[in-house]
């Protein structure tokens, strides 16, 4: 542990799965949380976008803060806020304290994701950059996908421990924060107006539309396994985590790809396949067909994030983390907005929704092109 730690890289890529993760492991925790409280499901389910609205929102200013106030301090600060909000959630004596400690981390961790990711490219040199920002896409969606089965697997223990132990990573990342942003002298200081271009306004709908068009689906795949399979919770937990696991196997590559082949193509490209992909889930025959499907669309959606978040980082170099947290929010916003985008859809037929997902991921490689 103490040699990873040491890894100038490896706090970050844990910092980038912290902030996901905490925001996704309370949807499987929710008949735990509703007899700890004796809360109803609504009010236990309000800990959802207690937890993402100040995650999304207050990423419009955090990295611009962070680069002014110094990301060290700032990264620090967060990890150890995010730690006791954790405590706080596994402690709270009611639904309403537990919703209140959610609130303050999903706001702590807004000052994580972005400053984490801007010091990551910092550290890159700049013909490994996508290689690196692809693994840490990937990590991304991993966290995404595992936080109901790891939520799962703890809260079957103790519904408190998942909230415990991120607070104890939290901890002990605060010891590795990632480093100030290299400034000339005279360099005046990072302002919010800098991000404010067309190039950070079109990578950040794109990046809402690659959350609630195909990263954000676990929740609908699950649906689907359960009317049209009958799939119980451990296996609808094995199939959602395949989409994570396939991240995490091409993340690197897909990363290459990027250094070779541009940030714009390769994410266009992810786009696209997953269209085709996302589309076909709702006309699936069987349980091998949509698993087989669903871990095609988690390859092909690293590859969208290793090109897009190469070209996040590199947007604004006066502001970067400004430029990174921006776009972050508008990311999470689509994590959010996913459910009522394809619910309703959903509840016409399965097939519509699955296949307007796959036109908004279209949308979105469409998009990506403007950012040439």
């Amino acid at each position: 542990m103490r040699r990873a730690l040491s890894s100038p890289t490896f706090p970050l890529y844990v910092g980038g799965f912290l902030g996901p993760f905490g925001g996704g492991v309370v949807a499987v925790l929710i008949p735990q949380l509703r007899d700890a409280f004796g809360a109803t499901t609504a009010q236990v389910a309000a800990a959802l976008p207690a937890y993402f609205i100040p995650f999304a929102t207050v990423q419009l200013v955090s990295g611009t803060i962070g680069e002014r106030m110094g990301r060290r301090r700032v990264v620090r600060t967060g990890y150890l806020a995010y730690a006791a909000t954790s405590v706080l959630a596994a402690l709270a004596p009611s639904i309403g304290a537990f919703i209140v400690a959610r609130a303050g981390a999903g706001a702590a961790n807004a000052f994580l994701t972005p400053l984490v990711l801007a010091g990551l490219a910092d550290i890159t040199p700049r013909e490994r950059l996508g290689r690196t920002v692809g693994t840490f896409g990937a990590v991304q969606t991993a966290a995404i996908a595992l936080s109901p089965l790891c939520g799962g697997l703890l809260g079957a223990i103790d519904w408190r421990l998942p909230f415990l132990l991120p607070g104890a990573v939290g901890v002990l990342l605060a010891l590795v924060p990632p480093p100030d942003a290299r400034r000339l002298p005279g360099a005046q200081p990072a302002r919010l107006r800098a991000v404010l271009t067309r190039q950070v306004g079109v990578l950040s709908v794109a990046a809402f539309l690659a959350y609630a068009s195909v990263t954000s689906l676990g929740f609908l795949v699950a649906l689907y396994c359960d009317d049209e399979f009958g799939l119980g919770p451990s296996a609808r937990g094995a199939v959602l985590a395949g989409f994570g696991f396939a991240g995490v196997l091409v993340g690197r590559p897909s990363g290459r790809l990027v250094d070779r082949s541009g940030a714009v193509s390769v994410a266009a490209g992810g786009a696209l396949v997953c269209a085709v992909l996302v589309a076909l889930l709702g006309v699936a025959g069987g349980v091998g067909t949509l698993l087989a499907l669903w871990v095609g669309a988690g390859a092909a959606t690293t590859l969208v994030w290793a090109g897009l978040n190469t070209l996040i980082v590199e947007a604004v170099p006066a502001n970067r983390a400004g430029a990174t947290s921006v776009v972050s929010a508008f990311k999470f916003a689509g994590n959010a907005a996913a459910p009522v985008m394809w619910l309703p859809l959903y509840a016409i037929d399965p097939r519509l929704a699955f296949l307007a997902a796959g036109s908004g991921s279209a949308v979105m490689a469409a998009i990506t092109l403007r950012a040439r």
